[in-house]
Protein backbone atom coordinates (compact mmCIF):
# COMPACT_ATOMS: atom_id res chain seq x y z
CA UNK A 1 0.00 0.00 0.00
CA UNK A 2 1.13 3.93 -1.08
CA UNK A 3 2.32 5.92 1.90
CA UNK A 4 -0.27 7.86 3.79
CA UNK A 5 1.47 11.09 3.14
CA UNK A 6 2.42 10.07 -0.49
CA UNK A 7 -1.65 9.48 -0.87
CA UNK A 8 -2.39 12.71 0.08
CA UNK A 9 0.30 14.28 -1.75
CA UNK A 10 -1.02 13.02 -4.63
CA UNK A 11 -4.31 13.47 -4.12
CA UNK A 12 -3.97 16.76 -3.70
CA UNK A 13 -2.32 16.75 -7.40
CA UNK A 14 -5.17 15.03 -8.59
CA UNK A 15 -7.68 17.79 -6.95
CA UNK A 16 -5.91 20.54 -8.45
CA UNK A 17 -6.03 18.76 -11.95
CA UNK A 18 -9.63 18.02 -11.71
CA UNK A 19 -10.75 20.68 -9.77
CA UNK A 20 -14.25 21.64 -11.68
CA UNK A 21 -14.68 17.94 -11.41
CA UNK A 22 -13.62 17.59 -7.42
CA UNK A 23 -14.06 21.68 -5.86
CA UNK A 24 -11.27 20.76 -3.30
CA UNK A 25 -8.15 22.11 -4.77
CA UNK A 26 -5.51 23.49 -2.15
CA UNK A 27 -2.72 22.87 -0.53
CA UNK A 28 -1.14 20.32 1.72
CA UNK A 29 0.95 21.19 4.56
CA UNK A 30 2.93 17.59 6.22
CA UNK A 31 4.20 17.63 9.75
CA UNK A 32 6.02 14.52 10.98
CA UNK A 33 7.24 13.88 14.30
CA UNK A 34 10.73 13.21 14.16
CA UNK A 35 10.10 9.54 15.51
CA UNK A 36 7.13 9.09 13.49
CA UNK A 37 6.34 5.62 12.35
CA UNK A 38 2.54 5.17 10.70
CA UNK A 39 3.40 1.40 11.21
CA UNK A 40 3.52 1.69 14.66
CA UNK A 41 0.82 3.67 15.67
CA UNK A 42 2.59 6.78 15.98
CA UNK A 43 0.42 10.21 15.02
CA UNK A 44 0.78 12.24 11.44
CA UNK A 45 -1.03 15.30 11.35
CA UNK A 46 -2.76 15.91 7.54
CA UNK A 47 -4.50 19.32 6.22
CA UNK A 48 -5.78 20.21 3.07
CA UNK A 49 -6.68 23.63 3.43
CA UNK A 50 -8.27 25.56 0.62
CA UNK A 51 -7.84 28.81 -0.48
CA UNK A 52 -11.59 29.99 -0.18
CA UNK A 53 -13.21 29.23 3.63
CA UNK A 54 -16.15 27.84 1.92
CA UNK A 55 -14.11 25.23 -0.17
CA UNK A 56 -11.82 22.94 2.63
CA UNK A 57 -11.27 19.98 4.19
CA UNK A 58 -9.19 19.52 7.58
CA UNK A 59 -8.92 15.95 8.75
CA UNK A 60 -6.25 15.20 11.74
CA UNK A 61 -5.62 11.88 11.29
CA UNK A 62 -4.47 9.60 14.32
CA UNK A 63 -3.90 5.50 14.38
CA UNK A 64 -1.82 3.03 13.13
CA UNK A 65 -3.64 1.89 9.73
CA UNK A 66 -4.57 3.82 6.80
CA UNK A 67 -8.39 3.68 7.71
CA UNK A 68 -8.85 7.18 8.33
CA UNK A 69 -7.83 8.00 4.88
CA UNK A 70 -10.89 7.01 3.61
CA UNK A 71 -12.51 9.69 6.18
CA UNK A 72 -10.63 13.25 4.22
CA UNK A 73 -11.72 12.27 0.97
CA UNK A 74 -15.11 13.08 -1.05
CA UNK A 75 -16.61 9.58 -1.79
CA UNK A 76 -16.54 11.35 -5.53
CA UNK A 77 -12.63 10.98 -5.22
CA UNK A 78 -12.71 7.67 -4.23
CA UNK A 79 -15.04 6.79 -6.92
CA UNK A 80 -12.74 7.67 -9.35
CA UNK A 81 -9.24 6.56 -8.28
CA UNK A 82 -11.10 3.51 -8.02
CA UNK A 83 -11.79 3.46 -11.18
CA UNK A 84 -8.57 5.03 -12.37
CA UNK A 85 -6.82 1.72 -10.80
CA UNK A 86 -4.49 4.67 -8.58
CA UNK A 87 -3.03 5.13 -11.80
CA UNK A 88 -2.66 9.17 -11.38
CA UNK A 89 -0.76 8.97 -8.41
CA UNK A 90 2.33 8.35 -9.93
CA UNK A 91 1.69 11.40 -12.58
CA UNK A 92 4.65 14.11 -11.10
CA UNK A 93 7.99 13.77 -12.36
CA UNK A 94 10.77 14.48 -9.84
CA UNK A 95 13.19 16.95 -11.02
CA UNK A 96 17.08 18.25 -10.09
CA UNK A 97 18.43 21.13 -11.06
CA UNK A 98 20.29 19.73 -13.63
CA UNK A 99 16.92 18.70 -15.67
CA UNK A 100 14.21 21.54 -14.09
CA UNK A 101 15.00 24.14 -17.05
CA UNK A 102 12.96 22.17 -19.44
CA UNK A 103 9.78 21.81 -17.32
CA UNK A 104 8.60 25.44 -17.16
CA UNK A 105 4.95 25.33 -16.61
CA UNK A 106 4.46 21.84 -15.60
CA UNK A 107 4.36 20.37 -11.91
CA UNK A 108 7.24 18.83 -11.11
CA UNK A 109 8.72 17.32 -7.15
CA UNK A 110 12.19 18.17 -6.13
CA UNK A 111 14.12 16.67 -3.28
CA UNK A 112 17.21 18.55 -1.09
CA UNK A 113 18.64 20.34 1.37
CA UNK A 114 17.58 23.24 2.51
CA UNK A 115 20.62 25.86 1.53
CA UNK A 116 19.25 29.03 2.34
CA UNK A 117 16.11 31.10 2.97
CA UNK A 118 15.71 34.77 3.01
CA UNK A 119 12.49 36.65 4.14
CA UNK A 120 11.72 39.49 2.19
CA UNK A 121 8.41 40.59 3.53
CA UNK A 122 5.43 39.67 1.58
CA UNK A 123 8.03 37.25 -0.43
CA UNK A 124 10.23 34.84 0.80
CA UNK A 125 12.83 32.83 -1.20
CA UNK A 126 14.10 28.82 -0.33
CA UNK A 127 17.45 28.14 -2.16
CA UNK A 128 16.96 24.36 -2.32
CA UNK A 129 20.43 22.51 -3.39
CA UNK A 130 20.84 18.93 -4.65
CA UNK A 131 24.13 17.18 -6.06
CA UNK A 132 24.23 19.23 -9.33
CA UNK A 133 23.21 22.65 -8.16
CA UNK A 134 20.59 24.67 -6.95
CA UNK A 135 16.56 25.43 -7.30
CA UNK A 136 14.73 28.93 -6.17
CA UNK A 137 11.97 27.89 -4.35
CA UNK A 138 9.71 31.14 -4.58
CA UNK A 139 6.86 31.88 -2.12
CA UNK A 140 4.60 34.74 -2.35
CA UNK A 141 2.74 35.08 0.66
CA UNK A 142 -0.25 36.52 -0.72
CA UNK A 143 -0.59 33.06 -3.17
CA UNK A 144 0.67 30.80 -0.78
CA UNK A 145 -1.61 28.81 2.09
CA UNK A 146 -0.41 30.99 5.52
CA UNK A 147 -0.09 27.94 6.89
CA UNK A 148 2.06 26.43 4.23
CA UNK A 149 4.24 29.81 3.78
CA UNK A 150 4.48 29.55 7.57
CA UNK A 151 6.10 25.95 8.10
CA UNK A 152 8.14 26.74 4.74
CA UNK A 153 10.37 29.64 6.04
CA UNK A 154 10.09 28.37 9.14
CA UNK A 155 12.64 25.19 8.29
CA UNK A 156 16.27 25.22 9.50
CA UNK A 157 19.32 25.23 7.39
CA UNK A 158 20.37 21.90 6.04
CA UNK A 159 17.22 20.29 6.76
CA UNK A 160 15.82 17.85 3.55
CA UNK A 161 12.68 18.02 2.17
CA UNK A 162 10.24 17.73 -0.90
CA UNK A 163 8.63 20.13 -3.01
CA UNK A 164 5.78 19.66 -4.63
CA UNK A 165 4.49 22.82 -7.10
CA UNK A 166 4.78 24.63 -10.70
CA UNK A 167 7.99 25.50 -12.62
CA UNK A 168 7.56 28.89 -13.66
CA UNK A 169 10.10 30.85 -16.18
CA UNK A 170 12.55 33.52 -14.56
CA UNK A 171 14.74 35.68 -15.99
CA UNK A 172 16.12 36.60 -12.42
CA UNK A 173 17.18 33.18 -11.52
CA UNK A 174 20.42 31.34 -13.12
CA UNK A 175 18.42 28.48 -14.45
CA UNK A 176 16.14 30.44 -15.85
CA UNK A 177 12.73 28.90 -13.92
CA UNK A 178 11.66 28.70 -10.67
CA UNK A 179 9.30 26.59 -8.22
CA UNK A 180 6.13 28.08 -6.77
CA UNK A 181 5.14 25.18 -3.87
CA UNK A 182 1.58 23.68 -3.66
CA UNK A 183 3.09 20.64 -1.47
CA UNK A 184 5.74 19.77 0.35
CA UNK A 185 7.19 17.40 3.15
CA UNK A 186 10.01 17.26 5.74
CA UNK A 187 12.04 14.76 5.21
CA UNK A 188 15.05 14.82 7.72
CA UNK A 189 15.37 18.24 9.95
CA UNK A 190 19.01 19.64 10.88
CA UNK A 191 19.66 20.64 14.27
CA UNK A 192 20.54 23.33 15.36
CA UNK A 193 23.37 25.00 14.96
CA UNK A 194 24.96 22.98 12.59
CA UNK A 195 28.68 21.66 13.63
CA UNK A 196 29.95 23.87 10.13
CA UNK A 197 28.54 26.33 7.50
CA UNK A 198 28.36 25.40 4.30
CA UNK A 199 27.73 28.34 2.27
CA UNK A 200 29.15 30.72 4.76
CA UNK A 201 32.59 32.75 3.83
CA UNK A 202 33.69 31.88 7.01
CA UNK A 203 37.52 29.82 7.41
CA UNK A 204 37.57 26.34 8.86
CA UNK A 205 40.04 24.49 10.39
CA UNK A 206 41.31 21.32 8.50
CA UNK A 207 40.39 19.44 11.49
CA UNK A 208 37.29 20.40 12.04
CA UNK A 209 35.98 20.06 7.88
CA UNK A 210 37.19 16.17 8.49
CA UNK A 211 35.98 15.84 11.51
CA UNK A 212 32.50 16.66 10.06
CA UNK A 213 32.87 15.61 6.39
CA UNK A 214 29.20 14.70 5.54
CA UNK A 215 28.94 18.47 6.01
CA UNK A 216 31.96 19.45 4.23
CA UNK A 217 31.51 18.00 1.03
CA UNK A 218 28.10 19.52 0.48
CA UNK A 219 30.20 22.53 -0.09
CA UNK A 220 30.26 22.28 -3.96
CA UNK A 221 33.55 23.24 -4.19
CA UNK A 222 34.58 20.29 -2.21
CA UNK A 223 32.05 17.73 -4.15
CA UNK A 224 33.57 18.65 -6.99
CA UNK A 225 37.00 17.29 -6.55
CA UNK A 226 35.67 14.14 -5.55
CA UNK A 227 33.62 13.59 -8.87
CA UNK A 228 36.67 14.75 -10.53
CA UNK A 229 38.92 12.02 -8.73
CA UNK A 230 35.98 9.50 -10.08
CA UNK A 231 36.66 10.15 -13.33
CA UNK A 232 40.49 10.11 -13.12
CA UNK A 233 39.97 7.27 -11.73
CA UNK A 234 37.48 6.03 -14.55
CA UNK A 235 40.08 7.31 -17.08
CA UNK A 236 42.78 5.75 -15.89
CA UNK A 237 40.79 2.01 -16.77
CA UNK A 238 40.12 3.63 -19.80
CA UNK A 239 43.49 4.20 -20.93
CA UNK A 240 44.71 0.95 -19.62
CA UNK A 241 42.19 -1.12 -21.02
CA UNK A 242 42.89 0.17 -25.02
CA UNK A 243 46.17 -0.50 -24.17
CA UNK A 244 45.22 -4.35 -23.60
CA UNK A 245 46.00 -4.25 -19.55
CA UNK A 246 44.14 -6.43 -17.35
CA UNK A 247 42.49 -5.13 -14.25
CA UNK A 248 44.08 -7.44 -11.30
CA UNK A 249 43.19 -7.15 -7.34
CA UNK A 250 46.13 -8.60 -5.21
CA UNK A 251 45.87 -9.29 -1.75
CA UNK A 252 46.26 -6.57 0.96
CA UNK A 253 47.20 -8.89 4.20
CA UNK A 254 50.60 -10.67 3.67
CA UNK A 255 53.77 -12.47 5.01
CA UNK A 256 56.02 -10.24 4.09
CA UNK A 257 55.78 -6.49 2.75
CA UNK A 258 57.33 -5.06 -0.64
CA UNK A 259 59.29 -2.45 0.62
CA UNK A 260 60.47 -4.22 4.22
CA UNK A 261 61.64 -1.20 6.86
CA UNK A 262 59.48 -0.18 9.36
CA UNK A 263 57.00 1.19 7.32
CA UNK A 264 55.29 -1.75 7.46
CA UNK A 265 51.68 -1.72 9.46
CA UNK A 266 51.99 -5.18 11.83
CA UNK A 267 48.69 -7.77 11.54
CA UNK A 268 47.71 -10.46 14.31
CA UNK A 269 47.06 -13.00 11.72
CA UNK A 270 44.91 -15.59 13.45
CA UNK A 271 48.26 -16.17 16.07
CA UNK A 272 50.66 -15.76 13.40
CA UNK A 273 52.59 -12.18 12.22
CA UNK A 274 51.10 -10.42 8.87
CA UNK A 275 51.27 -7.43 7.34
CA UNK A 276 49.29 -4.61 5.13
CA UNK A 277 50.41 -4.69 1.57
CA UNK A 278 53.05 -1.56 1.22
CA UNK A 279 51.92 -1.85 -2.68
CA UNK A 280 50.88 -4.78 -4.69
CA UNK A 281 54.32 -5.30 -6.53
CA UNK A 282 55.50 -8.82 -5.62
CA UNK A 283 51.93 -9.91 -6.85
CA UNK A 284 52.30 -7.77 -9.77
CA UNK A 285 55.27 -9.78 -10.96
CA UNK A 286 54.31 -13.48 -9.81
CA UNK A 287 51.35 -12.46 -12.45
CA UNK A 288 54.53 -11.51 -15.40
CA UNK A 289 55.24 -15.05 -15.50
CA UNK A 290 51.11 -16.48 -16.49
CA UNK A 291 51.32 -15.24 -19.55
CA UNK A 292 48.68 -12.06 -18.38
CA UNK A 293 51.58 -9.81 -19.78
CA UNK A 294 49.86 -6.75 -18.98
CA UNK A 295 48.05 -5.94 -15.84
CA UNK A 296 47.16 -3.07 -13.73
CA UNK A 297 45.09 -2.56 -10.20
CA UNK A 298 43.79 0.46 -8.46
CA UNK A 299 43.62 -0.23 -4.67
CA UNK A 300 44.57 0.95 -1.57
CA UNK A 301 48.13 0.76 0.29
CA UNK A 302 49.28 1.08 3.68
CA UNK A 303 52.65 3.24 4.79
CA UNK A 304 53.46 3.34 8.39
CA UNK A 305 55.11 6.67 8.09
CA UNK A 306 55.78 8.93 10.94
CA UNK A 307 55.35 12.05 8.55
CA UNK A 308 52.61 14.13 9.61
CA UNK A 309 52.41 16.34 6.47
CA UNK A 310 50.55 17.70 4.02
CA UNK A 311 51.95 15.24 1.54
CA UNK A 312 52.06 12.12 3.60
CA UNK A 313 49.17 9.73 4.49
CA UNK A 314 49.15 6.21 5.90
CA UNK A 315 46.69 4.95 3.56
CA UNK A 316 46.17 5.66 0.07
CA UNK A 317 45.04 4.85 -3.37
CA UNK A 318 47.19 3.33 -5.86
CA UNK A 319 47.37 2.93 -9.50
CA UNK A 320 49.80 0.32 -10.18
CA UNK A 321 51.01 -1.39 -13.40
CA UNK A 322 53.22 -4.18 -15.11
CA UNK A 323 53.94 -5.27 -18.32
CA UNK A 324 56.40 -8.03 -20.29
CA UNK A 325 58.19 -8.03 -22.75
CA UNK A 326 60.22 -4.29 -22.36
CA UNK A 327 63.64 -4.05 -23.45
CA UNK A 328 64.05 -0.83 -21.00
CA UNK A 329 63.15 0.85 -18.78
CA UNK A 330 61.66 3.66 -21.33
CA UNK A 331 59.54 1.29 -22.49
CA UNK A 332 57.28 2.10 -18.89
CA UNK A 333 58.12 5.94 -18.94
CA UNK A 334 56.57 5.68 -22.23
CA UNK A 335 53.14 3.82 -20.98
CA UNK A 336 52.84 6.32 -18.15
CA UNK A 337 52.94 9.09 -20.50
CA UNK A 338 50.33 8.14 -22.37
CA UNK A 339 47.87 7.20 -19.52
CA UNK A 340 48.78 10.91 -17.50
CA UNK A 341 47.77 12.29 -20.88
CA UNK A 342 44.32 10.35 -21.57
CA UNK A 343 43.74 11.78 -18.11
CA UNK A 344 44.78 15.04 -18.28
CA UNK A 345 42.86 15.60 -21.68
CA UNK A 346 39.83 13.51 -20.02
CA UNK A 347 39.46 15.54 -17.09
CA UNK A 348 39.71 18.78 -19.04
CA UNK A 349 36.70 17.61 -21.53
CA UNK A 350 34.65 15.79 -18.86
CA UNK A 351 35.25 17.61 -16.01
CA UNK A 352 34.38 21.46 -17.25
CA UNK A 353 31.35 21.97 -14.66
CA UNK A 354 33.44 20.95 -11.52
CA UNK A 355 36.65 22.56 -13.07
CA UNK A 356 34.49 25.53 -13.29
CA UNK A 357 33.10 25.60 -10.01
CA UNK A 358 37.00 25.12 -8.37
CA UNK A 359 37.73 28.52 -10.93
CA UNK A 360 40.71 25.76 -12.27
CA UNK A 361 42.20 25.29 -15.64
CA UNK A 362 43.93 22.39 -16.99
CA UNK A 363 46.99 21.98 -18.95
CA UNK A 364 47.82 19.58 -20.91
CA UNK A 365 51.71 18.85 -21.29
CA UNK A 366 53.17 18.13 -24.45
CA UNK A 367 54.63 14.74 -25.31
CA UNK A 368 57.35 13.40 -24.45
CA UNK A 369 58.03 14.44 -20.98
CA UNK A 370 61.82 14.87 -19.82
CA UNK A 371 63.65 12.70 -18.61
CA UNK A 372 66.83 14.37 -16.16
CA UNK A 373 69.05 11.99 -14.06
CA UNK A 374 69.84 12.04 -10.67
CA UNK A 375 72.88 13.15 -11.22
CA UNK A 376 71.65 16.18 -12.90
CA UNK A 377 69.03 17.03 -10.21
CA UNK A 378 71.89 16.50 -7.40
CA UNK A 379 73.35 19.01 -9.05
CA UNK A 380 70.31 21.19 -9.39
CA UNK A 381 69.95 20.69 -5.47
CA UNK A 382 73.69 21.59 -4.58
CA UNK A 383 73.70 24.36 -6.44
CA UNK A 384 70.07 25.91 -4.56
CA UNK A 385 71.96 25.65 -1.52
CA UNK A 386 70.87 22.17 -0.22
CA UNK A 387 73.58 20.46 0.97
CA UNK A 388 72.82 16.59 -0.19
CA UNK A 389 75.58 14.20 -1.13
CA UNK A 390 75.53 11.12 -3.52
CA UNK A 391 73.35 8.95 -2.62
CA UNK A 392 70.88 10.99 -0.86
CA UNK A 393 67.16 11.23 -1.22
CA UNK A 394 66.13 14.07 -2.87
CA UNK A 395 63.54 15.48 -0.21
CA UNK A 396 60.73 17.71 -0.13
CA UNK A 397 62.92 20.53 -0.39
CA UNK A 398 65.16 19.45 -3.63
CA UNK A 399 61.93 18.22 -5.29
CA UNK A 400 60.07 21.35 -4.79
CA UNK A 401 63.67 23.66 -6.02
CA UNK A 402 63.62 21.53 -8.86
CA UNK A 403 59.85 21.37 -9.93
CA UNK A 404 60.70 25.75 -9.62
CA UNK A 405 63.56 25.06 -12.08
CA UNK A 406 61.35 23.37 -14.50
CA UNK A 407 58.15 25.14 -14.25
CA UNK A 408 60.83 28.07 -15.55
CA UNK A 409 61.45 26.39 -18.83
CA UNK A 410 57.73 25.82 -18.78
CA UNK A 411 57.32 21.83 -17.97
CA UNK A 412 54.98 20.37 -15.44
CA UNK A 413 55.92 17.11 -15.88
CA UNK A 414 59.08 15.26 -15.96
CA UNK A 415 60.95 11.96 -14.97
CA UNK A 416 64.16 11.91 -12.88
CA UNK A 417 66.04 8.96 -13.78
CA UNK A 418 68.93 6.40 -12.87
CA UNK A 419 68.58 6.85 -9.19
CA UNK A 420 71.60 4.95 -7.07
CA UNK A 421 70.80 1.22 -7.02
CA UNK A 422 71.58 1.68 -3.05
CA UNK A 423 68.13 4.11 -2.48
CA UNK A 424 66.52 1.26 -4.74
CA UNK A 425 64.30 -2.19 -3.50
CA UNK A 426 65.99 -5.00 -4.30
CA UNK A 427 63.97 -6.26 -7.38
CA UNK A 428 65.16 -3.20 -8.88
CA UNK A 429 67.16 -3.90 -12.20
CA UNK A 430 70.90 -2.12 -11.56
CA UNK A 431 72.80 -0.58 -14.01
CA UNK A 432 75.63 -2.95 -15.19
CA UNK A 433 79.10 -1.59 -14.09
CA UNK A 434 78.02 1.02 -12.31
CA UNK A 435 76.30 2.12 -8.73
CA UNK A 436 72.71 3.55 -10.31
CA UNK A 437 69.57 1.42 -11.55
CA UNK A 438 67.50 1.40 -14.35
CA UNK A 439 64.89 3.36 -11.76
CA UNK A 440 62.47 6.53 -12.34
CA UNK A 441 60.28 8.84 -10.35
CA UNK A 442 57.48 11.05 -12.16
CA UNK A 443 57.53 14.12 -10.61
CA UNK A 444 54.25 16.58 -11.08
CA UNK A 445 54.96 20.64 -10.33
CA UNK A 446 57.47 19.72 -8.00
CA UNK A 447 56.02 16.56 -5.86
CA UNK A 448 56.73 12.76 -6.79
CA UNK A 449 53.88 10.72 -7.83
CA UNK A 450 55.00 7.84 -9.23
CA UNK A 451 57.98 5.51 -9.01
CA UNK A 452 58.81 2.93 -11.26
CA UNK A 453 61.47 1.41 -13.68
CA UNK A 454 62.52 -2.12 -14.85
CA UNK A 455 62.58 -5.40 -12.40
CA UNK A 456 65.08 -7.73 -11.89
CA UNK A 457 63.76 -11.06 -14.09
CA UNK A 458 66.98 -13.38 -13.64
CA UNK A 459 66.41 -15.24 -10.60
CA UNK A 460 69.96 -15.44 -9.35
CA UNK A 461 70.47 -12.06 -9.43
CA UNK A 462 67.40 -11.22 -7.99
CA UNK A 463 68.58 -13.50 -4.98
CA UNK A 464 71.67 -11.28 -4.91
CA UNK A 465 69.73 -8.45 -4.53
CA UNK A 466 67.67 -9.48 -1.78
CA UNK A 467 70.50 -10.67 0.38
CA UNK A 468 72.30 -7.15 -0.14
CA UNK A 469 69.37 -5.55 0.73
CA UNK A 470 69.49 -7.71 4.22
CA UNK A 471 66.52 -9.62 3.15
CA UNK A 472 66.12 -13.98 3.62
CA UNK A 473 64.82 -15.49 0.60
CA UNK A 474 63.19 -18.33 1.91
CA UNK A 475 60.70 -16.06 3.46
CA UNK A 476 60.16 -14.69 0.13
CA UNK A 477 59.72 -18.06 -1.91
CA UNK A 478 56.40 -18.05 -3.02
CA UNK A 479 57.53 -15.03 -4.67
CA UNK A 480 60.75 -16.68 -6.13
CA UNK A 481 59.29 -19.53 -7.32
CA UNK A 482 57.64 -17.67 -10.23
CA UNK A 483 61.33 -16.78 -11.16
CA UNK A 484 62.39 -20.11 -11.31
CA UNK A 485 60.44 -21.47 -14.47
CA UNK A 486 60.11 -18.77 -17.07
CA UNK A 487 60.21 -14.94 -16.33
CA UNK A 488 59.92 -12.74 -19.40
CA UNK A 489 61.62 -9.45 -18.68
CA UNK A 490 59.00 -6.75 -17.37
CA UNK A 491 59.27 -3.47 -15.52
CA UNK A 492 56.39 -1.58 -14.25
CA UNK A 493 54.60 1.40 -11.82
CA UNK A 494 53.18 2.56 -8.95
CA UNK A 495 51.12 6.35 -8.79
CA UNK A 496 49.53 7.69 -6.00
CA UNK A 497 45.53 8.90 -7.41
CA UNK A 498 45.37 10.65 -4.38
CA UNK A 499 48.61 12.77 -5.20
CA UNK A 500 47.58 12.51 -8.53
CA UNK A 501 44.30 14.34 -7.91
CA UNK A 502 45.74 16.59 -5.64
CA UNK A 503 48.46 18.23 -8.31
CA UNK A 504 46.33 18.43 -11.26
CA UNK A 505 43.78 20.66 -9.13
CA UNK A 506 46.46 22.54 -7.32
CA UNK A 507 45.10 21.46 -4.13
CA UNK A 508 47.65 22.44 -0.63
CA UNK A 509 47.03 19.06 1.21
CA UNK A 510 46.80 15.82 0.12
CA UNK A 511 43.64 15.55 2.37
CA UNK A 512 41.55 17.38 0.53
CA UNK A 513 41.49 14.63 -2.31
CA UNK A 514 40.83 11.88 -0.13
CA UNK A 515 37.46 11.18 1.32
CA UNK A 516 38.27 9.92 4.69
CA UNK A 517 42.15 9.91 4.99
CA UNK A 518 43.79 8.32 7.84
CA UNK A 519 46.98 9.69 9.12
CA UNK A 520 49.63 9.23 12.23
CA UNK A 521 46.87 11.56 14.36
CA UNK A 522 43.73 10.27 12.25
CA UNK A 523 41.50 6.91 12.35
CA UNK A 524 37.66 8.59 12.75
CA UNK A 525 35.86 9.04 10.89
Amino acid sequence: MLGFHHCLDRILYICQQYSPRFPCGGSIVHHRAESCDISNGSEESYRIVGREKDRYLHKMYRGNNGSGLCRIIPDLLITYLLLSGLSAFNMTPIKNSGNIGDAADSVVTVKGWVQDIRNLGGISFLTLRDRYGTIQITMPKKKLDPELFDSITRLSRESVISVTGEVKSSNQTALGVELIPTVFEVLSSAEVPLPMGVIDKVNVEMDTRLNNRFIDIRKPEVKAIFEIRSVVIGLISEAMTKNGFVNVNTPKIGASGAEGGATLFNVDYFGKPAYLAQSPQLYKQILMSTGLDRIFEIGPAFRAEHSNTNRHVTEFISFDGEMSWIEKEEDVMKMIEETIDYVLKGVKERCSDQLQILGKEISIPTLPYPILTYSECLKMVQDGGIPLKEGDDLGTEGEKLIGDIMAEKGFELYFIAEYPEEAKPFYIMEKDGTSYSFSFDLDYKGQEISSGGQREHRYDILVERMKKKGLDPVEFSFYLDAFKYGMPPHGGWGIGVDRLVTKILDLPNVREAILFPRDMSRLSP
